[in-house]
């Protein structure tokens, strides 16, 4: 990773000082990175207050959330010695409640906090590394490391030693609007791994083999690239009109994953969002438009959270590419 600060387009801070650590901590914690249908919670709580789903058939114990999070810490710490490093800022969705066996008569109103169980299914953190960052447009992008646990993913019925499911992600947080921008080469969306280790050399490797100068100046290369007032409207035409075409015509144009609610949201967002909305004229770069997607993609669901960032990156360079050559895509024909 020393590509990543040896070009001055990503910069570092070097050794900063606890107290600045826990002032930007406060900052970063006190905004969600995704919104829809979660709750923050602190690794500690994840940790000590949530029991651990098992494999039916043996009783062993899965990779837990808090196995998860503390993997990519401890990962992250290494490779990034002397870097200041934020607690995970984790979400949580889809609780699973129980009892302990004493309690099984009790009426649920009654229960008392020690004979309640709890856990999450679906669980999703961001580690910021705020002492490794970039500026795009003005926006400080701090490197951002995380990922996707949905035990919905696995096979609970089965015997320990069966593949569990995880997303692992590396790419940056925009800090103006905690957007997170993610592309595919930082990305692994269907990681199965028996047990730790495996995870383990899975982050490492994503880590290792991630090219942060080079998104960097995928995201700044955006700014060079407007579209018109007319073509953002055919762009949300078309992108409404997707989910309604033959299979067929799908497979052969770019791939979109993004909602109704989500296109709302862009189109509002198009007119009145203070940082990323339309110029006078109506022209928006697709650095703005893509900071458009991915604040829109806060309202999706964890599990599919990360595939819309990534889809959202690959799209506006789909446009870009269109733009570039001068020549039409099925999104602006």
């Amino acid at each position: 990773m020393e590509t990543i600060i040896a070009n001055d387009d990503i910069k570092t801070a070097g050794e900063i000082i606890p107290e600045v650590v826990e002032e930007i901590e406060i900052i970063s914690s006190g905004k969600s990175f995704i919104e829809a249908n979660t709750i923050g919670s602190t690794l500690t709580e994840v940790k000590h207050g949530h029991i651990i789903p098992v494999f039916i058939k043996d009783n062993e114990p899965v990779i837990s959330h808090c196995e998860f999070i503390e993997t990519t810490l401890g990962v992250a710490m290494d490779i990034f010695r002397g870097e200041g490093i934020l607690k995970p800022n984790i979400r949580l969705s889809h609780p699973i409640k129980g009892r302990i066996p004493e309690a099984k008569n009790k009426p649920a109103i009654n229960l008392l906090e020690h004979e309640k169980t709890l856990y999450y299914e679906r669980m999703a953190f961001v580690i910021e590394i705020p002492t490794i960052y970039t500026d795009v447009g003005g926006n400080r992008l701090n490197l951002s490391i995380g990922g996707v646990k949905a035990y919905n993913l696995d096979n609970l019925y089965n015997r320990s030693g069966a593949d569990q499911h995880f997303k692992i992600f590396v790419g940056f947080k925009n800090t103006v609007c905690t957007n997170l921008c993610v592309a595919t080469d930082g990305y692994m969306g269907d990681l199965k791994v028996k047990n730790v280790d495996m995870l383990r050399n899975s982050i490492r490797v994503m880590l290792q083999d991630f090219n942060a100068v080079e998104l960097s100046d995928q995201f700044r290369d955006l700014h060079n690239y407007d579209l018109t007032e007319q073509q953002f409207a055919q762009l949300i035409g078309r992108c409404r009109m997707y989910k309604y075409l033959p299979e067929q015509l799908q497979k052969e144009i770019a791939e979109l994953m993004f909602g109704e609610s989500q296109l709302n949201s862009i189109c509002n967002d198009y007119y009145r969002d203070k940082t990323f909305c339309r110029n006078d004229d109506g022209s928006i770069n697709l650095w703005k438009l893509f900071n458009l997607f991915t604040g829109a993609n806060k309202s999706s669901y964890i599990d599919t959270f990360l595939d819309r960032s990534v889809n959202a990156f690959q799209l506006v360079n789909v446009l870009k590419e269109a733009l570039y050559r001068k020549e039409s895509c099925w999104y602006l024909n």
